[in-house]
């Protein structure tokens, strides 16, 4: 079932919604295509897609948040999903809330990951009250390390990991992690007197 009652989020761009049923072929032919999963082990099949989502419909369920259908009203009714989820796996930083994104290629280049992801790390810092948000990538994947630097995250050569869910000596198992506090974000967005005060979000 994939009707939920997820609240959106908005940006002056994106909308961050619920999953519909006709999202699925689009997310299918986006986890299909070679280049958006360059960085992940392999691309997937339409069987395990539906997986895929069915696990996010129920992160939501159990948490509250996940990761939300991108789009961009009037350009791509589906653009990708960008949002919250916690770390599945046991590291030295774990537990943890990762802010992460995938998008279709034609919505790359335009700005949308950093806005849809600043709208999840609003929710994230002021609706959810988290301490700190994640995110993570390997070393090659230039382009969402911009976006993790582009939100005002941080990485720490102390902080690089081999993601236990790979094969030693996969050529993906070594990943970077950046890290975002409230503190900071709060320090980014409202200026350093905000790390002294408590701001909710009343939208």
């Amino acid at each position: 079932m994939l009707a939920t009652t997820i609240t959106p989020l908005r940006g002056p761009r994106v909308v961050l919604r619920a999953w519909r049923k006709e999202d699925l072929a689009a997310c299918a032919a986006m986890n299909a295509d070679p280049e958006v999963m360059r960085y992940f082990p392999a691309p997937l099949t339409s069987a395990e897609n539906d997986i895929m989502v069915q696990r996010i419909i129920a992160h939501f369920a159990q948490h509250g948040f996940g990761l939300w259908v991108l789009e961009i009203p009037g350009v791509l009714p589906f653009a990708g999903f960008v949002g919250l989820l916690q770390v599945g796996f046991n590291a030295h930083f774990t537990p943890a809330v990762e802010v992460g994104w995938r998008l279709v290629r034609s919505a790359w280049g335009n700005g949308y990951a950093t806005e849809a992801a600043q709208c999840a790390l609003q929710h994230a810092f002021m609706t959810l009250q988290l301490k700190e948000i994640v995110s993570l990538t390997v070393p090659a994947n230039k382009r969402s390390q911009a976006v993790m630097q582009r939100l005002g995250m941080v990485s720490r050569v102390l902080d690089t990991f081999e993601h236990p869910r790979l094969p030693h000596g996969h050529p993906l198992r070594v990943h970077l992690l950046y890290r975002l506090t409230r503190e900071d974000w709060l320090a980014q967005r409202y200026g350093r007197a905000s790390r002294y005060v408590t701001i909710r979000d009343n939208t």
